[in-house]
């Protein structure tokens, strides 16, 4: 039977906070039971395993994060949508640091067709990037580009990786513009 006030969704919601307090991968089913008060065991009834807890996490820290990104780029095309996509995502990853790590964890394809927030995450890129001209494959090779791009730079600013004197925000805007001139003049596929 169930504990009363345990459901799956304030279960996940407290794995979060706890992802962006300890780190992802420091989020186990027995960390999250001491958080209750309760045995790990009462917390299967809700969750079917650690992996099913972390899986639940990512698509919740995806929906979080794609939520930001739409109300940044709302409105916005080229270069002024791109960079307000950018910020929002750079602010969501260094400020929920463990949470932006579960979005960077493989989900299983089945559960990602399923969820809006992946569907709605794709269009969005896809909106933004089409706004450059772009169309398939070039579309997927500039979602690559631009993930990578911003995957890398937060990593190594979360990790303080960038030990040059120069701004970092400075250097940040600069990948933006960078980016811009690269999706202007893409090298469309024939």
């Amino acid at each position: 039977m169930p504990r009363a006030g345990l459901t799956p969704d304030r279960l996940v919601a407290a794995a979060a906070d706890l992802a962006d307090e300890v780190g992802f991968d420091q989020v186990t089913v027995s960390a999250l039971a001491r958080r209750f008060g309760v045995k790990d065991a009462s917390l299967y009834s809700h969750v079917r395993s650690l992996q099913d807890l972390r899986t639940r996490v990512a698509l919740l820290a995806g929906g979080e994060m794609i939520d930001r990104i739409a109300a940044a780029v709302a409105g916005r095309a080229g270069k002024d949508a791109l960079a307000a996509f950018a910020e929002a995502y750079r602010e969501y990853a260094l400020r929920h640091p463990g949470r932006y790590a579960a979005t960077q964890i493989p989900v299983d394809q089945d559960l990602v067709a399923d969820a809006p927030a992946f569907r709605r995450t794709a269009e969005i890129t896809y909106g933004v990037l089409r706004a450059y001209g772009l169309e398939e494959p070039d579309l997927t090779d500039a979602v690559r580009l631009l993930r990578s791009t911003f995957h890398g730079y937060c990593a190594l600013e979360a990790g303080g990786g960038f030990g040059a004197p120069r701004d970092v925000r400075r250097s940040w805007d600069k990948a933006i513009d960078a980016l811009h001139i690269a999706l202007t003049h893409w090298p469309r596929e024939s």
